[in-house]
């Protein structure tokens, strides 16, 4: 039995949970870009949550093709004879089963000890409910959400994916390590970014099956198609169905099956066998009969012991459990149908709930993400609730792989990449200028917006590093070298560097806020097998820019930067959605200053957007400070991480920062300034990236590579045409000439499928009126205009961003 832990008077002190781990949340190329995983896990007021110290999280590189991290490094082949050849229903499936059968009864034993004594739930609406529909009080380790739902609402009780329950108190006999609750997720470190998922710092995802046990001051049934947690949980559902699936037809030694932002995938050992497309179909017939058999998931706590007596003969799991599960503990898997998997959950209540199932795609990796280790076959998967979003789904499907950008871009020739420089693009002369003019974009707000452009080195001795902190946190990330001696890094952040240059002057508090923008190329040291078209780099440039300010001027610069930021998404015709991530429990820094800074950025997001117009993301904040995460959607709803806003108050620290404040008193003559991290586009390979599929290649005629092609309808106008590309090109726009020998109606054709924006017609009658006849790409003919009154349209086209 696990140590009690010690009760509290909730009047008096309010119980601290650890939130559920909720899921090891994956990214890959072509699914969704990298996201942040959490680790929230319950625990009671006075017990300690026991929690892996995360901050060195920081300094990981993203792999899309990552395992779990595990703290013996050692290379080795593990995977042996465990899987021999393709084997349908293998033995060891009912060995397994029947070892669960002996774990559940000695729990069911240790269940018939708890007292089911009356407990109330409080609902989002303050509504407080005590008993079901027949009058029958709620009970702790007796009444489920599922059941709380019910009394509400059949339909709400059936539709719900997961329950997020926020407890008020644990009752006297619930123990935290004795229900898995304390011990870390073991899948946690299958990702390797910082925790983005916290919801409320009590909060708990919860299944809707699984017995309350407390009293619970909130309880929030979640939907798939209305919270993100939901989805995840309804696709680290589908992953478990697809693993049993794997088990059942080729007898697959599982390793890991994580949920992606758009869908899932499992890993496997099939030793020198391999996954092919054709073993897709057989794969989605088996999880349709799992779906059809509505399998209930089950939770169950297991000792460290018992997981290994569980998971003997699969060596994944097995260095998973040991390298995972402190001794003398106790972790969680959760079985459906004869599929056992180590799992912190939460899951769906039963695999009916999965309407619509799919195999997308197939690859191979590595486990733990080292090639040295054994070969391991993936299997992506999607997902749905009804058929009928299936369908969407693959309809949007194809509408992507239309729009994506690494297509475009060689379809229009705008960038090239070569295997002598992986992961840094070679922007051939139309890509230039639309990255150019993202550039110019952004300056010419800067101009208007008071920021002082400045140039830094690319190159810095590590020194600069260790003393930022980020050579304790990042050095994996960085290019590092010698220089005479000393180690050498190319910079992968210009905000240490810019920290140099405000020491560098005695600054008075009337230089603040001090705004300085830097485009400097940045370096970052990403794994090969991570990299993919713009969206991840390892050479990229960002609209960076550090704003250095009073305490009193947070507010301000935060509004300030927030209209920048709807003015630039505005022109991109994109919408946004503000986020207030707070204070980590990692946080470095006194509570007072974070507290003063929490209440500016409130007070600026209420200013900019209204109270209601953004959300909070309790403990969410980088350790150094308060953010505001702005999240923006392109043409296909999609969301972006680009744009962002964050307050730091250690770099100013760190770099010993202050200016003068003006006063006489003593101790009071310099403070130390906030510096405000903060980027619109944020990488402009990115950005073009997504501007790229947002406007699927159908570039706006203020940033168009290809903005007008003069076409002769006969060779006798052609030197017509070279004066009238002249005075358009003088003017400041892009202009071709077609002097090929192709047919008019070819000729044309060619420059809209180029996505040339205005084809302008000559003939006869223009050279004899000194004039164009315009078409535009859609093949929309504007009519006959005058050179000049041509260039005075265009004119207003780019100054409005049009």
């Amino acid at each position: 039995m696990g140590k009690k832990a010690k009760k509290s008077n909730p009047e008096k002190e309010e119980i601290t949970l650890q939130k559920t781990a909720k899921f090891a949340v994956f990214d890959a190329p072509g699914i969704s870009q990298p996201e942040v995983v959490s680790n929230d896990e319950p625990s009671s007021s006075s017990a300690n949550t026991g929690n892996k110290d995360k901050e060195g999280l920081q300094g990981r590189r993203a792999n899309a093709s990552s395992g779990p991290r595990m703290d013996d490094k050692t290379s080795t082949l593990i995977g042996g004879d465990s899987f021999t050849k393709r084997t349908k229903d293998p033995e060891w499936i009912t060995v397994r089963e029947t070892t669960y059968k002996k774990v559940a009864e000695r729990r069911a034993a240790e269940l018939e000890t708890k007292k089911p004594v009356p407990i109330s739930v409080t609902m989002p609406d303050g509504n407080v409910i005590e008993k079901n529909k027949e009058g029958e009080s709620f009970l702790a380790w007796r009444t489920s959400p599922y059941h709380v739902a019910a009394t509400i609402s059949q339909g709400l009780a059936d539709s719900a994916v997961v329950a997020r329950v926020t407890y008020e108190s644990y009752v006297e006999d619930y123990d935290l390590d004795e229900d898995g609750m304390t011990g870390e997720d073991t899948m946690l470190d299958s990702a390797e970014v910082d925790d983005d998922e916290t919801k409320d710092a009590k909060s708990i995802l919860w299944d809707m099956a699984r017995p309350l046990v407390g009293k619970v001051s909130k309880l929030e049934f979640l939907k798939f198609n209305s919270d993100a947690d939901a989805k995840t949980a309804f696709w680290h559902s589908s992953a478990h169905m697809m693993g049993e699936a794997l088990e059942h037809l080729y007898g697959c030694r599982l390793t890991i099956g994580p949920p992606l932002k758009g869908g899932f995938y499992y890993d496997s050992y099939m030793g020198s066998d391999a996954l092919k497309e054709d073993d897709y179909a057989p794969v989605e017939k088996e999880v349709a009969k799992i779906i059809k058999a509505k399998q209930k998931f089950e939770r169950l706590v297991v000792t460290k012991e018992e997981a290994l007596e569980l998971f003997a003969g699969n060596p994944f799991k097995e260095q998973i459990i040991k390298t995972k599960v402190p001794d003398n503990s106790r972790t969680t898997v959760y079985k459906c149908g004869d599929l056992i998997d180590l799992c912190r959950g939460p899951h769906v209540p039963h695999t009916g709930r999965v309407k619509a199932f799919a195999a997308t795609r197939h690859s191979a990796t590595s486990w733990l993400a080292d090639t040295d280790n054994d070969s391991l076959q993936r299997i992506y998967g999607i997902s749905f609730p009804d058929k009928k979003m299936l369908k969407v789904w693959k309809e949007n499907q194809e509408k992507a792989k239309e729009r994506d950008h690494r297509k475009i871009s060689m379809q229009q020739n705008l960038i090239m990449f070569h295997d002598l420089s992986p992961g840094s693009a070679f922007w051939l002369p139309h890509g230039a200028r639309i990255y150019n003019k993202l550039i110019s974009f952004i300056k010419g707000h800067y101009w208007q917006r008071g920021y002082d452009e400045i140039i830094t080195p690319n190159i810095y001795n590590l020194n600069l590093w260790h003393t930022s902190g980020h050579a304790m946190h990042y050095k994996d990330c960085m290019f590092c070298f010698d220089v005479e001696g000393q180690e050498w890094a190319m910079k992968p952040m210009n905000c240490p560097g810019h920290c140099l240059m405000f020491a560098n002057s005695i600054r008075s508090y009337r230089d603040l806020p001090l705004r300085l923008a830097d485009f400097g190329v940045l370096h970052r040291n990403e794994l090969s097998g991570a990299l993919s078209g713009l969206t991840r780099v390892r050479r990229f440039q960002q609209d960076d820019a550090h704003i250095y300010c009073r305490d009193d001027q947070i507010e301000e610069e935060v509004v300030g930067a927030l209209n920048f930021m709807k003015d630039v998404y505005t022109t991109f015709g994109m919408t946004y959605k503000l986020e207030l991530s707070t204070r980590p429990k990692k946080a470095l820094g006194e509570k007072e200053l974070w507290d003063r800074a929490e209440s500016a950025l409130a007070k600026a997001m209420n200013q900019f957007a209204g109270e209601g117009g953004w959300r909070e993301n309790p403990g969410d904040g980088a350790f150094y400070g308060p953010k505001i995460d702005i999240k923006v959607m392109d043409a296909m709803e999609r969301v972006h991480q680009c744009a962002t806003i964050q307050l730091d108050f250690q770099l100013p620290i760190r770099f010993d920062l202050k200016y003068n404040t003006g006063s006489k008193e003593k101790g009071q003559e310099f403070a130390r300034p906030v510096m405000v991290h903060r980027a619109m586009l944020g990488s402009v390979e990115r950005m073009f990236a997504v501007l790229c599929e947002h406007w699927g290649g159908k570039w706006p005629f203020w940033i168009s590579p290809r903005q007008v092609m003069i076409v002769p309808v006969h060779a006798d106008f052609n030197d017509y045409c070279e004066e009238v590309r002249s005075k358009i090109h003088q003017a400041g726009f892009y202009a071709d000439v077609d002097l090929s020998k192709e047919k008019f109606n070819k000729k044309v054709r060619t420059a809209q499928v180029d996505q040339y924006n205005f084809q302008l017609v000559v003939g006869k009658t223009e050279v004899e009126n000194g004039t164009v006849n315009i078409r535009t790409r859609d093949n929309k003919v504007e009519g006959e205009k005058k050179i000049d009154d041509l260039i005075n349209m265009l004119i207003k086209l780019r100054d409005e961003y049009q």
